[in-house]
């Protein structure tokens, strides 16, 4: 059983906006998902309130505040979403059941300067993960993708691809739904740039 967890210490990178299409990913292909939130803010529970009851289910992962042991029986596939700040004992505890660990990442200097220290932690304490970072709201081809990655490298960790800045997922997220749950031929630019991505959680 895959568990992904989605974290970043600087609020507003999009992690919340990764992790709940990242579910829907996994549910239009029919596994059992549970989306867990330890985000004091519950973005990812409150998104899930409004998903509708015809799409593919996904179940939520309650944590709360208690410890994260073990997701329950029955998942096939589970993704964490985490708070700004993210840090201590639940990251411990997150970085021991984790596979993969994503980091998303805006290409400002302020973003990159905020998570450096973060960085570093997980590769210091990621045990078995896997940890890539990967670009939001920015042009793959643009100067500023390039010193993303070029940051990035230098870390020996891979960026996993670049998602654009769009209001598709502003107004997917309005309705509980995800990129998976609409016409391809509505989100074919996004879904394009998320194959990269998946390729890597995948492997």
């Amino acid at each position: 059983m895959p568990v992904i967890v989605v974290a970043n210490p600087k609020g507003g990178v999009g992690k919340s906006t990764f992790a709940t299409n990242l579910a829907g990913y996994f549910a239009s292909h029919g596994h059992k998902v549970m989306l867990g939130d330890v985000d004091i803010q519950q973005s990812s529970r409150a998104w899930l309130d409004l998903r509708p009851a015809s799409l593919p289910p996904i179940a939520c992962w309650d944590v709360g505040d208690r410890n994260l042991v073990k997701p329950p029986r029955g998942t096939t596939h589970v993704v964490l979403d985490t708070p700004a700040g993210f840090d201590g004992a639940q990251l411990e505890q997150a970085l021991r059941i984790a596979d993969k660990v994503v980091v998303p990442l805006q290409p400002s200097i302020f973003d990159i300067l905020a998570t450096q220290a973060f960085l570093q932690k997980l590769l210091a304490r990621r045990g078995k993960a896997s940890i890539g970072v990967l670009g939001m709201r920015v042009n793959g081809r643009t100067r500023a993708a390039d010193q993303l990655a070029h940051y990035v490298s230098s870390l020996g960790l891979p960026v996993l691809g670049y998602l654009r800045d769009t209001q598709n997922y502003v107004q997917l997220a309005a309705h509980g739904t995800t990129l998976w749950d609409v016409a391809p031929s509505r989100v074919e630019r996004d879904i394009a740039q998320w194959q990269e991505v998946l390729a890597w959680i995948r492997s």
